[in-house]
């Protein structure tokens, strides 16, 4: 169910719609508590699940709790501490419930005391394939649909399903601990935390689904463990870059939807963007070019730097993006990056340039490619095909803010 379901829409319905919200913003805290009392994803998940059900009869009559994350947790655990006691196999498992429940201290939690970002670093265990660890925490810690985290994958829901599903099963084959890496270990899985805060970032950003089109609950969660994180690595410039281009981007979200249409950057109303945000994320910058260690998102940073930096939008300093696009090429030469530089080189060189660019990448699968090529062929006048490519990418996507403006762009042509 969504919040666009267009089923009845009375007082019960209204009421399955908050608890689904909640639950969407309180899962991934859920998960992480879950799996860390009783060690095993399947059961945190099912008890997760049973714990919405009771939710959906209970808080539609009787109104949302005032602690809805503590009442769905306490719920759950009690469901799982249930399963676990008819499970007659699962003697150890049974009693470390009991002891959970029972309130005896939990093991040394070790360098990472958040639960979450805790289970961000377990499941980054180098036993499985990087795609693997980004996935499956998608899916546990932000709250994401097997959908929503194919999307950030370019690939079919069902391959997914049975990525995440194998990642599971290897996990409980290999016996990896459901436990805090030690300090050592927090370099060697750096790269694939950082890689899943920024796509549960770029979620909240712009939602994938048809619910909310801007989810802050996952953008304010993202920065959130990213401090964290930078606290725990305070020397790591990259950390640093990452949480100053959550900040800039953030900075900007107030303007980012207005009438539930989405608007782009360069028709943002720039008083609307937060200044202590920008500000602070400008002191991140700076402190990454201090280091001088440049990396993909310190570069990133710099990019949307240049962005927040300029008065108004023809005032960006679009030779100084392109240039740091160039860095990140030979740093990450993937085809995405490639589409990023090119809409830089659209304002640069001009818009045929950068389409002869963009036809080229092999992103026919990618939804914002099509939305890029629309944009392009609008603006050298080329309506028919412009036309097609904004069919093509309304066809991608499911954001109604994202769809709405797509539409009224399609509509504009003549």
């Amino acid at each position: 169910m969504s919040a666009h379901d267009p089923g009845p829409q009375g007082p019960g319905r209204q009421g399955a719609v908050a608890v689904e919200r909640v639950f969407r913003a309180e899962y991934g805290r859920l998960i992480a508590s879950l799996v860390r009392r009783f060690g095993d994803i399947d059961v945190a998940e099912e008890a997760a699940s049973e714990a919405l059900v009771v939710a959906l009869e209970k808080w539609p009559e009787t109104g949302v709790p005032p602690n809805p994350g503590g009442w769905l947790t306490t719920t759950a655990a009690n469901r799982a501490i249930d399963r676990i006691r008819r499970e007659s196999k699962r003697d150890a498992k049974h009693q470390a419930a009991l002891m959970t429940y029972d309130g005896t201290a939990h093991e040394p939690t070790g360098p990472v005391e958040d639960d979450r970002l805790r289970l961000i670093f377990t499941c980054c265990h180098p036993a499985l394939a990087p795609e693997a660890r980004i996935a499956l925490t998608l899916r546990l810690l932000g709250g994401l649909t097997v959908a929503e985290v194919a999307q950030a994958f370019l690939v079919p829901e069902t391959t997914m399903a049975q990525r995440i599903t194998r990642a599971k099963k290897k996990i409980a084959a290999a016996n990896v601990p459901y436990r805090a890496p030690e300090a050592a270990d927090l370099p060697e899985r750096l790269g694939t935390v950082l890689a899943v805060l920024f796509l549960v970032f770029n979620e909240g950003y712009l939602a994938s689904g048809d619910g909310d089109p801007v989810r802050a609950e996952l953008t304010r969660e993202a920065i959130r463990l990213t401090r964290v994180l930078r606290g725990l690595l305070p020397d790591e410039p990259e950390v640093t870059g990452l949480l100053a281009m959550m900040l800039l981007i953030e900075a900007r979200r107030e303007a980012r939807v207005r009438n539930g249409q989405l608007v782009p950057l360069h028709e943002q109303d720039r008083a609307g963007w937060d200044p202590a945000l920008v500000a602070k994320g400008h002191a991140l910058v700076r402190e990454c070019l201090a280091i001088n260690r440049p990396g993909r998102y310190q570069l990133l940073a710099a990019v949307n730097a240049v962005h927040t930096d300029a008065p108004t939008a023809a005032d960006t300093d679009w030779s100084q993006v392109v240039a740091l696009y160039d860095q990140l090429v030979r740093l990450d030469p993937s085809p995405i990056v490639a589409l990023n530089r090119a809409v830089a080189v659209a304002e640069l060189d001009g818009p045929s340039v950068a389409l002869a660019l963009v036809d080229r990448l092999p992103l026919q699968s990618y939804h914002p490619w099509h939305v890029v090529r629309a944009d392009l062929l609008r603006r050298l006048g080329r309506s028919t095909e412009a036309r097609d490519a904004y069919g093509a990418a309304l066809a991608g996507t499911q954001n109604s803010a994202e769809r709405a403006y797509l539409s009224r762009k399609r509509g504009e042509l003549v």
